[in-house]
């Protein structure tokens, strides 16, 4: 199968089109979010929230293994895990060994799970899929996602929904208003240029007109923005131990961005006080069609180890410790496995919350591995539930006005107040 890029995937969606562009997209830089900060000052720290997508379809048997089941065994002997290397959460799930960091933070209540988590009449279209998570709207099209609504909603500046990467998710396009891209891919030069003329271009003239002078600063200032990111990227590299490898295998559906590179400018955003009130990051290559072992696990490593040194630094202040962090993929994989030691296009999967308000534990029913539909995991959780409560508990909003079809009370996994 041809890789698929993170970038192909928003672009494929034509809500990601029409709602960015109607919504006005905005590119901001690090430096102008950090300025935000300092222009806030000191204040109550808000409840942040920072969204995490595994674009590609994450293997959820294989990431909270159902050990105990006879089942798992039976349905994928080449790629199962055998009990002894599980790392047991109850005496019949588990995390995979590469999750260790995770397991911590699951003994420290730190960790919930969402099982099986789903939507109606599954699509197993990677762009399809996604759509509908990130829209909110599994049963009719709509070229808004979820987060996007609440932008319109609340009214909200540009800067009140960030993703750090390349084209702006389908999630954070409302009708009036989008959410900020800011790429973290660093500065790409034509052939010929280089940083030292860049900087040339940077110097203002005597007397020069006013909106040339203003074109000499965005020079100056896409240098800044380009030197923070080497900083934050150099950080990334020195204290998270083996989470900021350049490349995802190429396994599929696979983003270039490394997801401690965001998570670390995230934290940085966070500590100084950026009105920022929802992070959209992510990490690509979860298509694991072939030889899925090798993969997942480099995958599984380096989701650990980013968030795990994320929620980290975020418990060591007051404003690190309202965020959030909520963990998602377009779909799971099919229960048996396939004959290239790999799994294909499935339904349902788990979903994690991590963070210092997060009340852990497991939340909705495992699916059963031998009461299935068409050899797929009936889903026993609607996504729009856990979507509901992390619009209900972190951005204190009313769910029913930005997720249609959600009911019931939210869910208890995020601490109120």
């Amino acid at each position: 199968m041809d890789a698929v890029t993170r970038r192909k995937f928003l672009l494929a969606s034509g809500v990601a089109g029409v709602g960015a562009l109607m919504a006005g997209t905005t590119a901001v830089g690090i430096a102008e979010l950090l300025q935000k900060g300092a222009e806030a000052g000191p204040g109550k720290a808000d409840q942040k929230l920072v969204l995490v997508t595994l674009y590609g379809g994450n293997d959820g048997l294989n990431t909270v293994i159902p050990y105990a089941d006879g089942a798992y065994y039976r349905a994928r002997p080449d790629i199962a895990y055998a009990p002894e290397r599980v790392l047991r959460l109850d005496d019949a799930l588990g995390l995979n060994p590469k999750l260790a960091g995770f397991k911590r933070l699951w003994d420290e209540k730190h960790l919930a799970i969402v099982r099986g988590v789903g939507y109606p009449r599954p699509d197993r279209s990677h762009f399809r899929s996604m759509d509908i998570w990130q829209t909110g709207s599994p049963l009719t099209p709509v070229h808004t996602g979820w987060v996007g609504r609440w932008l319109d909603g609340t009214r909200a500046a540009p800067e009140a929904a960030v993703s750090f990467e390349p084209v702006l998710p389908v999630l954070l396009a409302g009708e009036t208003r989008a959410g900020a891209c800011v790429s973290i891919g660093g500065l790409a030069l034509p052939e010929g240029i280089d940083l030292q003329m860049v900087a040339g271009l940077g110097h203002q003239q005597p007397g020069e007109p006013a909106h040339q002078a203003h074109a000499a600063t965005s020079y100056t200032d896409l240098l800044d923005v380009e030197h923070m990111v080497r900083e934050v990227e150099h950080a990334a590299g020195t204290t998270d131990k083996g989470a900021a490898a350049p490349d995802v295998p190429a396994t599929g559906t696979g983003g270039a961005s490394v997801l401690s590179t965001q998570l670390a400018l995230v934290a940085r955003c966070v500590e100084a006080g950026v009105p920022t009130r929802v992070y959209s990051v992510s990490l690509g290559g979860f298509d694991t069609h072939a030889k899925e072992i090798a993969g997942h696990e480099l995958l599984l490593a380096q989701l650990d180890a980013a968030l795990t040194s994320f929620v980290d630094r975020m418990a060591k202040t007051e404003a690190g410790r309202q965020v959030t962090v909520v963990v998602y993929s377009e779909f799971g994989r099919r229960v048996h496995g396939n004959a290239s030691e790999g799994t294909d296009h499935g339904t349902a999967g788990p979903v994690f919350v991590l963070g210092h308000r997060v009340a852990g534990g497991f939340y909705g029913e495992q699916p059963s591995l031998t009461n299935l539909d068409d050899g797929d995991l009936k889903s026993t959780m609607d996504f729009r539930q856990v979507f509901g409560t992390v619009i209900g508990s972190v951005l204190q909003a009313d769910p029913a006005k930005y997720i249609d079809g959600f009911e019931g009370d939210v869910l208890p996994f995020v601490a109120a107040g």
